[in-house]
């Protein structure tokens, strides 16, 4: 018994509403970030699953350049918020807004 792509492809835009969601609707900077990350992994899972479908590597290579780019994403990401965490002490997304100038 194998899965199909159109499983894949379901799972993966699960994943993209969830974690859209979770950005739309949190305002934790935390839970932002790892929202994106979900939807960086759902575009992941869908390059990945489509390649394997139609026999082809780039999928797996565009696969591994979001991956990077997501570790890159979290890296400046996290460091943001520790910065804002160790300042203001309280981190909350609509009083951020000091950092606009």
């Amino acid at each position: 018994m194998t899965v199909g792509l159109p499983l894949y492809l379901a799972l993966s835009t699960i994943l993209l509403v969830i974690g859209a969601l979770g950005l739309l609707l949190r305002r934790d900077p935390l839970v932002m970030v790892m929202s994106i990350e979900i939807m960086w992994n759902a575009a992941n899972l869908a390059l990945v699953a489509t390649a394997r479908h139609y026999g082809q590597m780039g999928g797996q290579v565009f696969a591994f350049l979001v991956i990077t780019l997501a570790a890159a994403d979290v890296a400046i990401g996290l460091g943001l918020i520790v910065l804002v965490a160790r300042q203001r002490g309280r981190l909350d997304a609509d009083r951020l807004n000091w950092l606009k100038g």
